[in-house]
């Protein structure tokens, strides 16, 4: 594809979306209901929601949890030396993996509901896969080094934070075992990665793909908004811990948010 022809896709994904009817749609899309092969009534949705996501089947798969701890590591490294060299292959796994993400975590067997999906969560994690994809292509991203004020660093010991993910698996309970940044599930749960993801692209900002910015925070924002109801307000006595660690999500996507729609972004990207 001509570089024209990308621009001129990039420029009208841009202004889509920032539109007032395209929040509305995400809004509306907020009420799509789960999927139960067995069924439920409208008052279980809350019930199957959280079936699902409790019996998930990414824990069929903790073999492959080392791999998406250590690649994100090595990714970054290469971007560091590599630099643009390191672009494409970063925007690539990111879309994998959240097209992972989108079947792990938002799927289950359970022996009441049947299978079930959690089939807003898997649509927009699934969107949020697509705009990488796209900046696989258009290609947006320039990880050039550059001086940046000291402040904007704020989003690097969250982004830590929720990629180490320090709470003991079968308690939720704090648990600081250095082990924890290569063995666990971090790696393949939207809640995590998605800090990590956006602290890179906020560093290199303004000269990043604002679209993919702006969907992959907005829809950060969504899932930190329902982690945090259920973990401080809904279980807190045993899930407040994991609240703390959907902190990142909340603010590295609320501000990375902001920065997508700020007036000058395409003007300050295509800029010196």
């Amino acid at each position: 594809m001509k570089k024209e022809s990308l621009e001129k896709i990039q420029a009208k994904l841009e202004l889509a979306t920032r539109k007032w009817w395209f929040f509305l749609i995400f809004l509306f899309m907020q009420f799509i209901p789960p999927y139960a092969s067995k069924g439920y009534e409208w008052p279980e949705m809350g019930m199957v929601t959280g079936e699902i996501l409790g019996h998930a089947i990414i824990s069929n798969y903790a073999a492959l949890y080392p791999i998406f701890k250590i690649a994100p590591i090595i990714l970054f490294i290469l971007i560091i030396f590599l630099r643009n060299g390191a672009t494409r292959l970063f925007s690539i796994y990111v879309a994998i993996n959240y097209v992972l993400i989108a079947f792990l975590q938002n799927i289950a067997l359970t022996e009441k509901y049947g299978l079930g999906i959690v089939t807003i969560n898997f649509i927009m994690f699934l969107l949020v896969a697509i705009f990488w994809i796209w900046e696989a292509i258009a290609q947006k991203n320039d990880f050039t080094l550059r001086k940046q004020p000291p402040w904007k660093y704020w989003v690097i010991p969250l982004a830590f934070l929720a990629f180490w993910y320090p709470a003991n698996p079968n308690t939720l309970m704090p648990d600081f075992n250095p082990i924890y940044l290569f063995i666990n599930g971090a790696g393949l749960t939207f809640c995590m990665m998605t800090p990590v993801y956006l602290a890179i692209l906020t560093l290199y900002h303004p000269r990043v793909n604002i679209a993919t910015l702006r969907i992959t925070s907005l829809v950060g924002l969504i899932i930190a908004f329902y982690n945090l109801w259920v973990n401080f307000f809904i279980n807190p006595s045993v899930l407040w811990w994991n609240g703390v660690l959907h902190i990142p999500l909340l603010s590295i996507s609320l501000y990375a948010f902001v920065l997508s729609l700020r007036k000058n972004s395409l003007e300050e990207t295509k800029g010196d």
